[in-house]
């Protein structure tokens, strides 16, 4: 069984920074793609950064120059640093991760439960 569990979320005045975390845990051959994705009230969850095995980065333009994604594969873990946050980045803000399971063939693609990021004006 493999779970995904992030941290960091809270409530911050617009300007500030926050840094989110994920970890994956349980038997885990091994992590291809780690990413994250929002979903603001009332709207559709959208992504927001990805990372590969190898490290490489993708962002949304929403985001691009003020988040930082990175992961560290000794510790199964993926980070947001999320600098200049403005109150558009209100939203609950998930983990995503390919994995591979121990004693499995197969990539399985896992959520997260949410983190609140919460950004006053």
């Amino acid at each position: 069984q493999v779970q995904l569990v992030e941290s960091g979320g809270g409530l911050v005045q617009a300007g500030g920074s926050l840094r989110l975390s994920c970890t994956a845990s349980g038997s885990i051959f091994s992590i291809s793609a780690m990413g994250w994705y929002r979903q603001a009230p009332g709207k559709q969850r959208e992504w927001v950064a990805g990372v590969g095995s190898s490290s490489s980065t993708n962002y949304a333009d929403s985001v691009k120059g003020r988040f930082t994604i990175s992961r560290d594969n000794a510790k199964n873990t993926v980070y947001l640093q999320m600098n200049s946050l403005k109150p558009e980045d209100t939203a609950v803000y998930y983990c995503n991760a390919d994995v591979r399971p121990t004693l499995s063939v197969r990539v399985y693609n896992y959520w997260g439960p949410g983190t609140q990021v919460t950004v006053s004006s």
